[in-house]
């Protein structure tokens, strides 16, 4: 029972630690999960006890597996289990389990075409992006773009920006994405 207590008592700091170490406020945070910033706040300070109703949207908001949320022991699997999410019509596969950091993702941009003058989105963050199968259109800024498989483009998310097919035809690549200042480093030894 001391062990369940435990685990329970660690919720609200390992919580408060994801949302902080995201950058992320609790207005924001209240926004997106429909939960009100004093549940949060006390959930965070242990002065409300987690329950499923509380972790499932946030879990969903940080995009971790709930485990991640209560601490639950690893089973020794070492598979990553991938659950995609399809967001403005491209499927992300997580690579990674990781609540904060760099994050890996496979995205399948589907068939179709991109319009000539797509919406750009802005958010705060660092992406790098590996074109594996396909032509990738890559409208960032005033600069339209085509990266053809085994070509890396990397760019700050506050730039605004668009992803989509090139050619029509679907598209592979993988991304990192991390929070703003963080970049992914590329290092080879020679022997």
């Amino acid at each position: 029972m001391d062990d369940i207590e435990g685990v329970l008592d660690a919720v609200g700091p390992r919580l408060r630690a994801l949302r902080q170490h995201r950058r992320i406020t609790l207005a924001d945070l209240a926004e997106t999960t429909g939960i009100s910033e004093s549940t949060l706040s006390r959930l965070e300070s242990g002065q409300r006890q987690a329950n499923l109703q509380l972790l499932l949207p946030l879990a969903s908001a940080y995009g971790v597996p709930l485990d991640d949320l209560v601490g639950a022991p690893r089973t020794g699997d070492p598979r990553v289990h991938l659950k995609p999410m399809t967001r403005h019509g491209m499927t992300f596969i997580p690579l990674t389990r990781r609540a904060g950091g760099l994050q890996a993702y496979k995205m399948i941009i589907p068939s179709g075409s991109m319009p000539p003058d797509p919406t750009r989105k802005t958010h705060e963050g660092f992406e790098w992006l590996y074109v594996l199968n396909g032509k990738l259109r890559l409208v960032l800024g005033d600069q339209d773009l085509e990266i053809a498989p085994g070509e890396v483009a990397e760019f700050d998310t506050r730039l605004p920006h668009a992803l989509g097919s090139a050619d029509g035809l679907p598209v592979e690549l993988l991304i990192l994405f991390g929070r703003q200042g963080e970049r992914a480093h590329v290092r080879a030894r020679s022997r």
